[in-house]
């Protein structure tokens, strides 16, 4: 029998955030809360579970908030407004351009982001309508324009919160993103 990857042993941990109803403790739209989601869904896996990362850190030529400035970065982020969808996406954006783990970002920050939607709007993206390249791209562009990911991510929203399937089929696609 062969041993479950980090990836799949963290899957787990996703689907049981939901499932123990741990969800409901996060708190929304804050550091604090998504370094709970992180923490939960890399507990055990990643020695910096759940720690904001004191290095820089790029990817695909993007270099991301720089370490030094990341924890002011971070204090502006988190007062950013979420009442409204356009306020949620653009906080969303800003996140991830700090990014504040050295991996992990995506998926803890895909489902931060179902939790601020959630809250605000009574919605959640439905992740299994958006395909990965659409998506990673319209990702990757954002930090200069956020219109396409906000169209993108507005054509998937669903108001069915609290459906079991609608969030584990959310947790596959956002792990299926992250793959090479």
């Amino acid at each position: 029998m062969s041993e479950k990857s980090d990836d799949e042993k963290s899957k787990i941990l996703a689907y049981k955030l939901f499932d123990s109803g741990d969800i409901d403790n996060i708190e929304v739209g804050t550091t604090k809360g998504l370094v709970q989601i992180h923490k939960y869904i890399f507990d055990g896996i990643k020695d910096y579970a759940g720690q904001i990362r004191m290095k820089n850190s790029s990817k695909g030529g993007f270099r991301f908030a720089s370490a030094m400035y990341l924890e002011d970065i971070l204090k502006t982020v988190e007062r950013m407004p979420e009442t409204t969808y356009e306020e949620i996406i653009e906080k969303y954006v800003e996140m991830n351009i700090a990014h504040p783990f050295m991996d992990g970002n995506g998926r803890s920050m895909r489902i931060w982001l179902d939790l601020m939607l959630k809250q605000s709007l009574k919605k959640c993206v439905d992740w299994a309508q958006i395909e990965k390249i659409p998506y990673m791209q319209a990702m990757e562009r954002s930090p200069v324009n956020s219109l396409e990911i906000r169209e993108l991510l507005r054509g998937a929203l669903t108001n069915k919160i609290h459906d079991r399937e609608i969030y584990m089929k959310g947790i596959d696609q956002s792990y299926y993103y992250e793959e090479e």
